[in-house]
């Protein structure tokens, strides 16, 4: 049999990794594999480059990314993801120009279930919580997921593309009118809706994405539409898009 220490190292860590249920310090990695820190460091850092292996930096931990992820259930994804954004959503709300409430979002179908929530201070209460679906074509962190697919897969997730579920009388009634909005959402950069979901309340939505190019989840900010203005609208999206930057940098595996 072959011997290659740095490749059997290497599927040592990703094995190690995988079988935990919370992510390690390199420290003990190093210790229950009895390898040298410096050679797990070197490992960690390719894996890393490659997509495999995620750094949680609050933490100073390693995990599987969701390419490891992907061969598992999908609850566990969801669970990495939340673990991995919520940090960010943390940072996120005190640095909103109004209350909000922050969330991280999954599609699923045409649905999004909501991952994790962060309610900022003197925030709207929101029907956002965690394990919560919703309509994608009516939510901002829906619309953005769905502006970052192929139009032949937003168009299959839409069958009946003449009558689309509304609340309040408001969204897309057509999957035209769908199309539409999520061409605006691709030029603006990141996603809005303004009481589609619940009356009085907005929010602004930009997705991640995974190392394929792939929507993985997007970062949403909903606050009371009466306290919005055109400038506390720009600094929202542009708060969201930073954002679903850094988890998508944290996803390919860089800081």
């Amino acid at each position: 049999m072959p011997t290659i220490p740095a490749a059997r190292n290497a599927l040592g860590i990703l094995r190690y990794l995988g079988e935990r249920a919370a992510p390690a310090r390199a420290s003990s990695i190093a210790r229950d594999l009895a390898l040298p820190r410096s050679s797990v460091y070197q490992l960690l850092r390719v894996l890393m480059d490659e997509g495999f292996v995620i750094h949680y930096p609050e933490h100073r931990t390693y995990g599987p990314s969701t390419l490891m992820a992907e061969l598992g259930a999908a609850p566990r994804r969801s669970a990495q993801l939340a673990r991995l954004a919520a940090p960010l959503l943390e940072r996120l709300v005190p640095r909103a120009p109004l209350p909000v409430v922050a969330h991280l979002a999954l599609l699923s179908g045409a649905d999004v279930i909501y991952l994790a929530r962060v309610q900022g201070f003197r925030a709207p209460t929101t029907v956002t919580n965690t394990g919560v679906r919703l309509p994608a074509h009516l939510t901002a962190t829906g619309r953005s997921l769905l502006a970052a697919l192929p139009p032949g897969q937003v168009r299959a997730l839409y069958p009946d593309r003449g009558s689309l579920i509304r609340r309040n009388q408001r969204g897309p009634r057509t999957l035209a009118q769908l199309e539409g909005i999520l061409a605006e959402t691709r030029e603006r950069g990141w996603a809005r809706e303004d009481g589609e979901i619940t009356e009085d309340y907005a929010s602004a939505g930009a997705t991640a994405l995974d190392t394929t190019g792939y929507p993985a989840a997007a970062i949403g900010l909903t606050f009371r539409s009466t306290a919005a203005s055109a400038s506390h609208w720009d600094a929202l999206g542009d708060a969201v898009v930073t954002t679903a930057r850094e988890v998508t940098a944290r996803l390919a595996g860089r800081h």
